[in-house]
C-alpha cells in the first residue's frame, strides 16, 4: 500500500498540465524522428542495391537496437529522474522531458569514444565481416540478448545495469564465434581490453557508495538547514533552494548518463550500417582536403618507420591476413611489420590521392575501412615494442588517430534517434526504478541530501569515466550512492533490496553471457 501512495504522489503534481507535456514531447518526437528519416533517406540515396535485402536487414536491426534504447531508458534514465519525481521537485511529465532534453545534448555532444570502446571488444572478424551472416548474427544476439534481461529486471523493479548486460552479450557472442570455429583459429575476447571495461564497472559503484556516504556527511557537518535531511512530506514540493538544487543535479546525471550511456547503442547501430550499407557508412565523407594530405603523409612516414624495423624480412603471402593473424593472436609475427608496412601502402594507394573520403570508389569503401581498421588494431602491437623513439611512437600514434577519425564517426541523426529511444523508454518505464530508488534501498525513505549526495557523485563518476573512453553503469553508480548515504546517514539499509540488486549485479554478466552465445549460434544458422 505504501509503494503505492508513493507512486500515485509521485506523479500528482502537475496532472492537469500533463496533457500540455505530452503534447510537447510529442512534437519534439516528431520533429526528431523526421529530421533522422530525412537524414537517413539522403545518406541512403547514394547506395546502389540489387535487392530490397539489405533495406530490410537495415530496418529490422535499426528498430531492435533502437529497442536496445528504448529498454536502457526503462533502468539507467529513471535514475536520473528518481530524486526529482519522489521529492516532488517536479511534476513527472515535466521530469522526464526535462531529463530527456539533457540526455539529447549529453548524447549530441559526446565524442562516440565509449561506444568504439565497447565494439572493440567484439571478435576482429566479426567486426570486418559485419555485412555477412555471422556479422548480422552478431548484432542481431548482443541486441535480443540485452533486451530480454532488460526487460526482466525492469518487471522485477530491479535497476538492472544495461552496460553489465551489454558488455556480457559482447562475451557471449566472442566465447560461442571462438568455441564453434576452434579449427579456424578465429578470436573470441579480447581480455585485455575487456579487463579495463570490468575494472571501470566495479570500481564506480564502489566508489559511489563511499563518495556519496562522505559527501552526506560532509554536508550534515558543514550545512545546518534542517529541511534538507527531511523526506518529502506528501505532495507537497521542497523549499525552493533545494528543489533548485534537486533539479541541477537531476540535470547532470541526465546530461553524464547521455554522454556515457547513450554512446552504447550508437556503436552497434554504426555495426549495422557499416554491414548493410557500406556505400554510405563505412568511411567518414567529411574527411577531405587537407586531411587526407596529412593521412599520405604520414603513411609515408610510417612506412618508413616500419622499414627499420622488418629486420630485413619480406613479405611472402597475402599482407591482410597476415595482420588479421596477428590481430587475433595479440601477438607479432616474424612476418606482421613488413605486412603492416604492405597493408598502410595499399591503404595509401587508394585513399591518398582523393579529394574527400567521400571519393573513394563506392566498391571500394567496405575494404578500405576494414584495412584502416585492421591496421588501427595492429599498430598497438607494434607500440609495445620496447626499442622504439620517441619520434617513431608520434608518427605510429598519429597514423592511428587519423585512422580512427576516417572509421569511427557517429552522423547526428543516429544520436537524435538514440536520445528520443531513451527518453521514450524513460516516459513508459519510470515509476518502478523510481519507487525502488526512494523507498526500497533505506529503511528510511530519502531525504532531500541523499538524493543530492547521490546524484552529485554519479555525475562527477560518470563525466571521469568519459575522460577515459569507459562505460559505466548510471544505475550502479546511483543506487550504490543512495545505499552510502543511508549508511552514512545511520538510516539503516533494506537488505533484501540490496541482496536482490547484488543479485541482479552478480547474475547480469552470466544471464546475458549464455543468452547472447545461444542466440549468435542459433542466429547464425539461420542468416
Amino acid at each position: 500500500m505504501q509503494t503505492e501512495v508513493a507512486v500515485a504522489s509521485a506523479a500528482s503534481p502537475g496532472q492537469g498540465s500533463g496533457h500540455i507535456f505530452g503534447i510537447v514531447f510529442g512534437i519534439i518526437l516528431f520533429i526528431g524522428v523526421g529530421y533522422a528519416a530525412v537524414h537517413l533517406m539522403d545518406d541512403l540515396s547514394i547506395v546502389r542495391a540489387h535487392s530490397a535485402t539489405p533495406f530490410i536487414l537495415l530496418g529490422v536491426a535499426l528498430l531492435i537496437a533502437l529497442g536496445f534504447e528504448f529498454v536502457n531508458g526503462f533502468h539507467d534514465t529513471a535514475n536520473a529522474v528518481a530524486t526529482v519525481i519522489y521529492t516532488h521537485s517536479l511534476p513527472a511529465n515535466l521530469a522526464v522531458i526535462w531529463s530527456g532534453c539533457f540526455n539529447f545534448l549529453g548524447v549530441l555532444t559526446s565524442t562516440g569514444a565509449v561506444a568504439f570502446t565497447v565494439v572493440s571488444l567484439l571478435p576482429v572478424e566479426l567486426i570486418l565481416q559485419v555485412g555477412s551472416g555471422a556479422g548480422f548474427a552478431m548484432v542481431f544476439a548482443l541486441l535480443l540478448a540485452a533486451i530480454l534481461w532488460n526487460l526482466g529486471t525492469w518487471y522485477f523493479g530491479l535497476p538492472n545495469s544495461s552496460s553489465h548486460t551489454l558488455i556480457g552479450s559482447i562475451i557471449g557472442v566472442g566465447l560461442a564465434n571462438q568455441l564453434t570455429a576452434i579449427k579456424s583459429g578465429t578470436s573470441g575476447v579480447d581480455w585485455s581490453a575487456a579487463m579495463g571495461v570490468f575494472k571501470g564497472l566495479v570500481f564506480s559503484p564502489i566508489a559511489g557508495f563511499i563518495l556519496a556516504g562522505l559527501l552526506m556527511v560532509l554536508a550534515k557537518a558543514l550545512v545546518k538547514i534542517p529541511a534538507l535531511y527531511r523526506a518529502p512530506e506528501g505532495d507537497k514540493p521542497p523549499p525552493w533552494p533545494i528543489r533548485a538544487l534537486l533539479i541541477l543535479t537531476c540535470t547532470g546525471v541526465s546530461f553524464s548518463h547521455g554522454s556515457n550511456d547513450g554512446q552504447k547503442g550508437m556503436g552497434l547501430i554504426m555495426l549495422i550500417l557499416i554491414g548493410t550499407v557500406p556505400t554510405a557508412y563505412a568511411l567518414n565523407g567529411a574527411v577531405s582536403g587537407g586531411q587526407v594530405k596529412t593521412f599520405h603523409q604520414v603513411s609515408v612516414e610510417v612506412q618508413q618507420v616500419l622499414t627499420t624495423m622488418d629486420h630485413g624480412v619480406t613479405l611472402s603471402g597475402n599482407a591482410r591476413d597476415i595482420v588479421t593473424t596477428a590481430v587475433q593472436q595479440h601477438k607479432l609475427q616474424t612476418d606482421t611489420v613488413p605486412a603492416l608496412s604492405a597493408l598502410i601502402a595499399q591503404i595509401d594507394q587508394q585513399v591518398g590521392n582523393r579529394s574527400s573520403l567521400r571519393a573513394v570508389p563506392q566498391e571500394q569503401m567496405g575494404n578500405v575501412r576494414n584495412d584502416i581498421y585492421l591496421a588501427n588494431a595492429a599498430i598497438p602491437l607494434i607500440l609495445a615494442e620496447p626499442d622504439l623513439s620517441t619520434d617513431q611512437r608520434s608518427v605510429l600514434t598519429s597514423w592511428r588517430g587519423l585512422g580512427v577519425k576516417a572509421t569511427q564517426f557517429i552522423p547526428l541523426w543516429v544520436k537524435v534517434a538514440v536520445a528520443l529511444a531513451l527518453g521514450l523508454g524513460t516516459m513508459v518505464g519510470w515509476k518502478r526504478i523510481v519507487v525502488t530508488v526512494g523507498e526500497k534501498i533505506g529503511k528510511e525513505h530519502l531525504t532531500y541530501a541523499q538524493g543530492a549526495s547521490a546524484e552529485l557523485i554519479a555525475m562527477g563518476l560518470i563525466q571521469a569515466a568519459d575522460m577515459y573512453h569507459l562505460p559505466v553503469s548510471t544505475t550502479h553508480v546511483l543506487t550504490s550512492g543512495v545505499a552510502g548515504t543511508m549508511a552514512a546517514n545511520g538510516s539503516g539499509l533494506q537488505w533484501s533490496t540490496v541482496r536482490n540488486l547484488l543479485m541482479a549485479w552478480v547474475l547480469t554478466l552470466p544471464a546475458s553471457i549464455v543468452l547472447a552465445g545461444t542466440l549468435f549460434v542459433v542466429l547464425k544458422h539461420v542468416f
